[in-house]
Parts: C-alpha cells; structure tokens; sequence
C-alpha cells in the first residue's frame, strides 16, 4: 500500500509550473533558486520540488533518466521475477519430496 501523498495533484502542478515560468522569466535563475523561491511561496520543501521538477524534465525528455512509466513497469516486472522464484522454489521443493517417495532408494 503506498504513502498517502503529503501534497496534492493541483498544488504539484502549480509548483511545478511557477517554477519554469520564473525559470522562463529569468534564464539566469538556477533550478534550486527557482525552488527555493516558489518553495517559499508554496509551502513546499525545496527538496521535494526539485525531485518533481528533475522528474517532470526526465519524463519529458529533456534530461536523460528513467520515465515515470519505465520504472512503475521495472518495479511491476521485479515483483513478477520474486513471485516466478518463489513458486520455483516451491514447485522444487514438491519434486524432490515426491521423487523421494517415489523411489526408497534415495536418502532423506
């Protein structure tokens, strides 16, 4: 079950959207004093908003990473590989039990 979210939809947005239109306004503001900025503004932990701004730049294109949907599906695959190994492991377990029993011959 994931974290209930600290902020919402709109007020990301919103963040997020200020702090490209100040970015746009002044081509010499950094990206953490934009944040920092309209972090004050908002009420937003500069930190958080900059992870959002980095990602929203990620999933756009525009700087290399992983895209938020490349890695919602990599954690749904990983979750997949664990459950595949577990019933490997079970289905393993029940041949060899079964083999053993099926032939007296092999130890216990």
């Amino acid at each position: 079950m994931p974290a209930p979210r600290k902020y919402p939809q709109e007020l990301r947005e919103r963040a997020m959207r200020l702090v490209s239109e100040a970015r746009k306004e002044d081509p010499e503001l950094s990206l953490n004093a934009a944040v920092v900025r309209i972090g004050q503004r908002t009420g937003v932990n500069a930190d958080t908003l900059r992870g959002w701004c980095k990602q929203a730049a990620i999933d756009a294109g525009e700087r290399p990473g992983t895209t938020t949907s490349d890695a919602q599906r990599i954690k749904a695959l990983e979750a997949e590989v664990r459950e595949l190994k577990r019933a490997n492991e079970i289905l393993l377990a029940a041949s060899s039990f079964f083999a053993r029993e099926l032939d007296p011959r092999l130890p216990w």
